[in-house]
């Protein structure tokens, strides 16, 4: 995207009063919590823990999400910049580490050539990590007993790439309408055979039990963002077990769960998922984004009929699933970053291979909060974290603290607010003011830079990255 986008929309940094931001929500008739006044100390509500059935303790209300730099070995292992981003990680003050990133259960399943992969080759690296993340913790705040610490399991499916960063090798269950055509995949693409499908959850719960003897206290089947195990959640057209009806599309899922419970007794387990999609966008007029299809789009999990606003029944369905599986950990998302990050990761600047919001971004962060909310009012009894604050910026800790007074989340989840900021939960726990020059404005660098074959971090204010070559390729690229 070029480096001349002027905003249709306000910046949220212009909106430097509590005034001017409720202001706005009113004229744009968003429909957002807030409060005007943000507590601090252990005292607050984000000081508030949380001990989990297991009797496992969560030590506040703040989580880090999944967070990529596609920067691993090839074979699977964390470089030195991988082991950088996990200790800002152990250093932010959350008490909750979300899978810290996405981890491959077999090579061909990774997204990049330089995906993380958990095997009995690369074991004792992750051991290392959560030997790491212990002690910097520990060593920083006094205390890691309530500190909780995940690893996200994941296979790319439609999105793989595991030899070539430009070259998609798709591994897919159905043949989609609109993303086969997208990604260059004719309608007779192989697809997933059950016998296939069979192996990586073989690899899932193989990878479950090293997790488990690493020291990881619960491991994420990850059911979000287009990848494979949001992909079985759509796949209504997909003949065989693994397929067409409800109880064949979560199918995956619970041999996964069944598998782990009896290989890894006593690891918790947990779900990411994108609790709604909509219908796959494309650049239209002036490169602002627009849906690909106008109608007869089926596909959009938790979508509705339209495709384009949330629809929970399916959704509260998988829910139901994951309760009677005795599962506790629940952290919500929506849509995908490859066919309509607006909805996923709302942003005011798109990364190279999107386009321009076509709404106000808040919009797509009260939604998700909306949808949240609803799924906590209907099952309480899992503990829910929140995505897509990164957009609310210096307002987050606004917002965050009226989601968990009305109950609407039990945590607040960071995405990549923290590669600028990787303190920032410690030091809303401190306040009362934040680092406002560190704070994430959302320009998409962080996308940006791995769509075009590059590692990912946050260039343009982290001094760390913006001393590297990658600086100067990305402002290249953003001015053609």
């Amino acid at each position: 995207m070029s480096g001349k986008y002027k905003p249709v929309y306000p910046r949220v940094a212009q909106l430097k009063t509590t005034e001017l931001f409720q202001a706005h929500l009113e004229k744009e008739g968003i429909d957002m919590p807030f409060v005007n006044e943000v507590s601090s100390g252990l005292a607050s509500v984000f000081g508030q823990s949380h001990v989990l059935r297991s009797g496992r303790k969560i030590g506040n209300a703040f989580c880090i999400l999944p967070m990529e730099g596609w920067d691993g070995t090839t074979d699977g292992r964390p470089s030195e910049l991988t082991k950088r981003r996990w200790k800002n990680f152990a250093l932010s003050g959350a008490k909750l580490l979300w899978g810290c990133e996405a981890v491959a259960v077999r090579p061909e399943g990774r997204a990049n050539p330089n995906q993380l992969m958990l095997n009995p080759e690369t074991f004792p690296d992750f051991v290392s990590l959560v030997e790491m993340l212990q002690q910097t913790h520990l060593e920083r705040f006094g205390d890691s007993s309530d500190l909780v610490i995940g690893l996200q399991l994941t296979h790319s499916g439609r999105f793989c790439k595991p030899n070539d960063k430009k070259k998609m090798e798709p591994r897919i269950l159905y043949p989609h309408p609109v993303l086969n055509q997208k990604f260059g995949l004719g309608e007779d693409y192989p697809l997933m055979s059950d016998q296939e499908i069979e192996g990586i959850i073989e690899d899932y719960i193989k990878a479950a039990v090293l997790a488990q003897k690493a020291g990881f206290h619960f491991v994420d089947i990850k059911h979000c963002h287009g990848y494979l195990g949001h992909e079985f959640l759509s796949a209504y057209d997909r003949e065989g077990k693994y397929g067409g009806s409800f109880e064949n599309r979560t199918r995956f899922l619970k041999e996964i769960v069944e598998g782990i419970r009896k290989a890894a007794p006593g690891l918790e387990i947990g779900v990411r998922m994108s609790v709604f999609d909509w219908v796959p966008f494309q650049k239209g007029p002036e490169e602002t984004g627009v849906p690909a299809i106008s109608s007869g789009y089926r596909y959009a999990f938790g979508g509705g009929e339209s495709g384009q606003d949330f629809e929970l029944t399916e959704s509260f369905a998988f829910l139901q699933v994951l309760k009677d599986l005795d599962i506790e950990l629940f952290c919500t998302t929506a849509g995908s970053p490859y066919y309509n990050p607006h909805i996923q990761r709302p942003a005011l600047f798109p990364p190279s291979d999107g386009y321009l919001p076509p709404e106000d971004p808040l919009h797509g962060v009260a939604r998700q909060i909306q949808a949240t909310a609803a799924i906590k009012k209907e099952f309480p009894e899992f503990y829910m974290v929140g995505s897509a604050y990164s957009y609310l910026q210096e307002w987050l800790p606004n917002v965050g603290e009226s989601v968990l007074t009305q109950k609407m989340a039990d945590s607040i989840g960071f995405g990549r607010m923290v590669l600028s900021y990787p303190d920032m939960p410690a030091d809303i726990l401190a306040g009362p003011e934040l680092k406002r020059g560190k704070i994430c404005r959302t320009f998409s660098d962080c996308t940006t830079a791995p769509r075009n074959g590059m590692i990912s971090g946050c260039f343009p204010l982290d001094p760390f990255y913006k001393n590297m070559p990658e600086y100067d390729q990305l402002k290249e690229l953003k001015s053609e």
